[in-house]
């Protein structure tokens, strides 16, 4: 079957539609509720890929990033940042923490998603 993804979302609902997108495109997806809960599950199984918003508790996309970058058995994997968050300087913040690509909610549609996912793995 396809990549491994993990899909890092506090919101159920977005957790979901991000899942179900995922999954309709062929990849195995697990989840986590916030960055704490991810970073751990990237710790102990193997990814192809993490997708991430950015505003959550305990700690943010843009910290689990980082924490990403600098771990050496994660450094390489691919991390989509998919938020609410528009303005430049948080794209610029995304981008700075390491992540691959930066995806907005506002103008987010399913191909894109696929499309960029498909480009990283």
């Amino acid at each position: 079957r396809g990549a491994h993804i993990l899909v890092a979302e506090d919101s159920i609902t977005s957790r979901t539609l991000l899942k179900s997108i995922l999954e309709s495109g062929g990849y195995r997806v697990a989840t986590a509720v916030d960055g704490v809960d991810a970073f751990t599950q990237l710790r102990s199984a193997d990814f192809d890929l993490l997708v991430s918003d950015v505003d959550m508790p305990r700690m943010s996309g843009f910290e689990l990033t980082t924490r990403i970058r600098n771990d050496t058995k994660l450094a390489d994997l691919p991390v989509v940042l998919v938020t609410a968050l528009g303005s430049r300087e948080d794209r610029e913040r995304g981008i700075e923490a390491g992540a691959n690509a930066y995806i907005v909610k506002s103008s987010f549609d399913q191909s894109n998603l696929l499309e960029v996912v498909q480009r990283l793995l």
